[in-house]
């Protein structure tokens, strides 16, 4: 397969676990072009297995992401905040592209609810098996592919998604539709 192939069918799914596993959308986008970016200045080293292909930009992209949180470390973003005294009538007392602006009704809306609660129950699962549940389900990844970048067993990793998801099905219990 060309490069643009390999990136035609990873970069969605990368993506998709990029953003499921934290990264702001517009950070993922730079995040997956700069692993394709690295995959395309080594095409020339790559082996034409579609497995290998894809743990390798997922590897990139997990290093890369580190990287960036390290540096991001060193600096300190400091949101605006208004003080409710000194707002107009009507204007958010915190910036508009926060999850906490809600719509005027005064509910969240719905997409911006579960948003947050996935990323609640998300951030409650322990890291070991957050990463095995979003490579396997929302990187599409294949058990064995799980299981080669990330080191352990085939067996550990079913075993890590299983219970990845009873976790998440016992936090988000109450969203369950019952007939």
């Amino acid at each position: 397969m060309t490069i643009e192939e390999h990136y035609n069918a990873i970069a969605p799914k990368l993506t998709n676990w990029l953003v499921a596993t934290g990264s702001p959308y517009h950070e993922a986008c730079d995040l997956v072009q700069n692993t394709f970016l690295k995959v395309w200045k080594m095409k020339e080293d790559l082996r034409d297995n579609d497995a290998a292909v894809s743990g390798l930009v997922f590897t990139i992209a997990r290093n890369l992401r580190k990287n960036l949180a390290r540096d991001n470390a060193r600096l300190t973003f400091v949101p605006e905040i208004r003080d409710p005294d000194d707002s107009e009538p009507g204007e958010p007392s915190v910036p508009s592209d926060s999850l906490a602006v809600q719509p005027s009704g005064g509910m969240p809306s719905d997409m911006a609810y579960l948003r947050r609660r996935l990323t609640e129950a998300f951030s409650k699962l322990p890291p070991i098996l957050r990463e095995a549940y979003t490579l396997f389900q929302i990187g599409e990844l294949s058990v064995r592919e799980v299981a080669a970048q990330t080191g352990v067993s085939e067996n550990l990793v079913k075993v890590r998604v299983h219970r990845a998801k009873e976790k998440l099905k016992e936090l988000l219990a109450d969203l369950r539709v019952t007939f």
